[in-house]
């Protein structure tokens, strides 16, 4: 108990004095989820908003083969990109293996198919709610897609939210293609991992708390916007029926 609790003071210490060598791995995983998040979000969002109001031949296959993409184990997208980014691969010309650019990619072909899958519901229940009166109105799919989307845009904005959650937590696949480099490609939850099984507690376990505070920042900002968002709904709810009576 004693060296547990030695530990965890231990690893607050490094969080508070602003150790070096745990804030520049938190950097450096914040830029990629980031970079990530953006990426696969301006993909996810428009893919899902046109799934959630079209209708073509084929769109069950391809919502079959999105809930497919959802369960993709996080190591195995490790190792296709591991594939197409090595030496003999079909992208090897690019030099991205080991790199920032390699975890990126990683990390949005995790984030794609999270926000595309809910950007989809969320735009398609919009779209029995209001689709028919934009019909009628002449608007075509793609601008009902950016009206539902702006409608929508709270919704949308926790989407992203736990897509940059996604992000940050995933381990399997930024270590496949990152290599792990100490000063190069090491971020929060391969650090821990590494760092854990050398026995270097203290740091494993202050990358751990500074990873727990963002996805509880992360948490309770969607909670707080949601929260917003049905007193605002509630206020223009009350004013719409004072102004009927």
């Amino acid at each position: 108990m004693a060296s547990f609790l030695d530990s965890v003071q231990t690893a607050a210490q490094l969080v508070t004095s602003f150790d070096p060598t745990l804030w520049s791995i938190v950097g450096r995983s914040l830029s990629v989820s980031a970079t990530a998040c953006v990426i696969g979000c301006a993909i996810g969002l428009a893919a899902g908003a046109w799934l959630g109001v079209a209708r073509f031949s084929g769109r069950q296959a391809v919502m079959a083969m999105l809930g497919t993409l959802l369960a993709l184990p996080s190591v195995v997208v490790g190792l296709v990109v591991y594939l197409l980014l090595s030496r003999s691969g079909p992208l090897g010309f690019l030099g991205w293996l080991f790199s920032f650019k390699a975890m990126v990619l990683a990390q949005v072909i995790l984030v794609v198919p999270v926000v595309t899958a809910l950007t989809r519901q969320v735009i398609e229940d919009a779209e029995r709610g209001h689709g028919e009166q934009l019909r009628s109105m002449g608007a075509g799919p793609w601008l009902r897609c950016l009206l539902l989307a702006w409608d929508e845009r709270y919704a949308l904005f926790t989407v992203m939210v736990a897509a940059f959650g996604r992000a940050i937590s995933e381990v399997g696949a930024v270590m496949i293609v990152g290599g792990n480099i100490d000063g190069f490609t090491r971020v929060m939850t391969t650090a821990i991992a590494l760092e854990t099984s050398k026995g270097d507690l203290p740091l494993a376990l202050g990358l751990g708390l500074v990873l727990m505070a963002v996805v509880l920042v992360l948490n309770a900002a969607m909670t707080a916007l949601r929260h917003w968002r049905e007193r605002r709904d509630g206020a223009v709810s009350d004013v719409t029926r004072g102004l009927v009576a």
